[in-house]
């Protein structure tokens, strides 16, 4: 049975293959290949992963992800479509889908819309709920670095509180293009931001997300 780790997961892999190695990401300063790696550092080296929360590990994941991304494209490519081998803990369904639906829907977002011809994905509404219940949960800690105080709120009106503070720019957006934003892809999330003009710019400029 198909799960929703595992459809983004292939159309992850399918975006990479397709934009090829060198093409641009919303991830600054990686291109594909760069992102690629970092996508089967993450479930494949548990040894160098821990680097993405932990600033003492950092310089052994950039060294193990310069490794990997040195690797033939096609490869990495491969590992991320079969996934983490039957040992790891991602193996498992549970775990897969809470760990991997946002993360690889969010990367499928960087491949996608940096490209100059990107077009809107249609997103179901159980998928939409799924993103938007990922969002909700989230929220405190994607908004915690913001210097305004940040609501996200969906077109039928509930909402998500991601910073508390004054003044408030209100986010208003389909759940997908919210979860974009609050991870950090203000410039690239389809929104419409409300607030005092210096605060909307202040937080157009901060580092939200992970």
């Amino acid at each position: 049975m198909s799960t929703h780790a595992k459809r983004e997961r292939l159309l992850l892999a399918d975006l990479l293959e397709a934009a090829g190695p060198e093409a641009l990401t919303l991830c600054d300063g990686w291109k594909t290949r760069d992102l690629a790696a970092h996508v089967v550092v993450r479930e494949r080296r548990a040894d160098a992963a821990g680097g993405l929360l932990v600033g003492a590990l950092k310089a052994r994941l950039e060294r193990v992800q310069a490794e990997f991304a040195a690797k033939p494209y096609e490869e990495l490519i491969q590992l991320i479509r079969t996934g983490p081998p039957r040992f790891s803990p991602m193996s498992l369904k549970q775990i897969d889908e809470a760990a991997n639906t946002v993360e690889f829907f969010v990367h499928a977002e960087d491949v996608r819309r940096a490209q100059p011809d990107w077009s809107r994905r249609e997103l179901d509404p159980v998928f939409s709920d799924v993103l938007w219940s990922r969002t909700e949960r989230t929220a405190r800690l994607l908004g915690r670095r913001s210097p305004v105080g940040l609501v996200l709120r969906r077109p039928d009106g509930r909402t998500a509180v991601a910073h508390k503070g004054a003044p408030v720019v209100t986010v208003t957006g389909e759940p997908a293009e919210l979860l974009l934003y609050a991870f950090g892809r203000q410039d690239a999330a389809d929104v419409e931001v409300v607030g005092d003009q210096a605060a909307v710019e202040r937080l157009r400029a901060a580092e939200l997300g992970m």
